[in-house]
């Protein structure tokens, strides 16, 4: 990998930091690109194993995101830089993938697979080449994206750095990232009462971005400080974009109200939609939270209202857009 190849691709990285990947530069075939989804659909679930031959077709096709997600999935299922994992990352960096980067430095592939970017001494090196001049252009991905860098430099202050300016930026992952960041101890705050309304001000940031994952940790932390009917506003905004958690909040709630949480929950009980809502969850993730809330309450509802439940999550929650998802991060463990 020559030093002319990264900066041509720092160029073509420039126009794809929103999603820090680089797309194919062809449309996928509509077959590869629904088979493509549904990987993508399982992966949120963190179901990794089949989402293989669905991330296949289009990772083959040129797709770069598809080449990164297989490359985390074997890594992930095996725990480590396996052979198809630094494959796919290496194909995926190839393209000017930065968090592909990431990972083969990560995992070692320079150091003990000899697997090296050209003109550098590792990989984190190439990834630094291509985004700090757009970070110091102002682009907050790639300010967020240097705050991922640093880290692997283990500088944790000036990734620090960039973090806080990624937020300020108003990027939403790394608005996220410092409210989460807030509460596990960064900063001091003089009351636990006031660390939270600090987290809770960046998760609002990203939220009010429409910024599911944010959503969730807002209704959360406003649950802490006792506004019980905005945190329950912003569960239902998580559920409705997907978020597992706040769906399974949406379902136990009409379910069994009591039980859920009195000062959490505003509603009359309906148990008809509480049981359709867990069941589609299960059904269509199998989650195990939502089979046991079920198992729990199953005495809740008559036998007619039970095929009645079942009848509605066929009909209304089933296959609601968008697709349930845990919201796994992009570069997380």
């Amino acid at each position: 990998m020559s030093i002319s190849q990264l900066k041509a691709w720092a160029a073509l990285a420039a126009l794809a930091l929103l999603s820090l990947t680089i797309s194919a530069a062809w449309a996928l075939e509509e077959e590869a690109q629904a088979a493509k989804d549904e990987g993508m659909r399982l992966y949120g679930l963190g179901i990794s194993a089949e989402t293989i031959p669905y991330l296949e077709p289009a990772a083959q096709a040129g797709d770069v995101e598809a080449m990164y997600y297989l490359g985390e999935v074997h890594r992930l299922r095996h725990m480590g830089l396996t052979q198809a994992a630094m494959d796919w990352y290496l194909q995926a960096a190839e393209q000017g993938d930065i968090h592909a980067m990431l990972r083969l430095f990560q995992g070692g592939a320079c150091t003990a697979g000899d697997e090296c970017p050209e003109g550098y001494d590792d990989w984190h090196y190439a990834a630094m080449d291509i985004v700090k001049p757009q970070a110091e252009a102002g682009d907050p991905d790639a300010m967020l994206a240097m705050f991922d860098i640093y880290r692997m430099f283990d500088e944790p202050r000036r990734a620090g750095e960039w973090l806080e300016l990624a937020a300020e930026a108003g990027q939403p992952e790394a608005q996220t990232i410092l409210g989460n960041q807030i509460l596990d101890g960064r900063g001091w705050y003089l009351t636990n009462g006031r660390r939270l309304s600090a987290a809770e001000a960046w998760f609002r940031k990203a939220a009010e971005q429409g910024y599911v994952p944010a959503m969730n940790r807002l209704s959360e932390v406003l649950a802490d400080l006792d506004e019980h009917e905005s945190a329950w506003q912003w569960l239902m905004h998580a559920s409705e974009g997907g978020h597992i958690n706040g769906r399974l909040g949406e379902g136990w709630c009409n379910l069994n109200p009591h039980e859920w949480g009195d000062e959490r929950c505003p509603l009359a009980q309906d148990v008809v939609k509480g049981w359709a809502v867990l069941y589609a969850i299960a059904q269509e993730t199998g989650n195990r939270s939502a089979k046991s809330i079920m198992d729990w309450n199953s005495d809740e509802l008559s036998a007619e209202q039970r095929k009645e439940a079942e009848a509605l999550a066929e009909a209304e929650w089933i296959g609601r857009e968008p697709p349930l998802s845990n919201f796994p991060p992009r570069f997380g463990y």
